[in-house]
């Protein structure tokens, strides 16, 4: 499917146009996506190191996730926003970046990733809540979390470079 007239008549919009052209609804924009992304992949990383048993050793893994699961939900819904715009507002740019692409999957990875987790593993975060390292499972969910979204940010960030039209 060739999705490039989509993307060709999304960047002429208005809307993505305003956005791409003004002085400071971009940088605001990003400024938004990159420190929404900040806070939420700081939370993440967090709840993450403690399903490794590396980091919160003491703290229940239910408490930890309690407390940072929803603030890290806020930040996800507001960087998934911003990053939409960003997107909007340079579609064909980004469509056409091998980085973006690889950056769309592994975010689909991570959003799956966290959904198998939460649907399988953490059902049972009663059995091993306390435990100073939770089972394999567990502890391999935080390990793809990290590891997928260490690579968004990678790919996120090598965007501006697009060595392989």
């Amino acid at each position: 499917m060739n999705l490039q007239p989509f993307f060709q008549w999304l960047d002429a919009t208005p809307g993505s146009i305003a956005i791409r052209e003004s002085t400071m609804l971009y940088p605001i924009v990003e400024t938004t996506h990159v420190l929404t992304l900040c806070m939420f992949l700081g939370l993440i990383a967090l709840l993450d190191l403690r399903l490794l048993g590396v980091g919160l050793r003491g703290i229940p893994v239910s408490h930890v996730a309690g407390r940072l699961l929803p603030i890290a939900l806020f930040g996800f819904v507001l960087m998934s926003i911003s990053g939409m715009l960003l997107f909007y507002s340079g579609s064909v740019k980004a469509a056409g970046n091998i980085f973006f692409r690889i950056k769309v999957v592994m975010i689909a990875l991570a959003g799956l990733n966290a959904l198998l987790f939460h649907f399988t593993i953490y059902r049972r975060v009663a059995v091993w809540d306390y435990d100073a390292v939770p089972p394999n499972k567990a502890r391999l969910a935080g390990m793809l979390s990290l590891v997928l979204w260490a690579g968004v940010v990678i790919c996120g960030r090598m965007q501006a470079y697009n060595w392989f039209k």
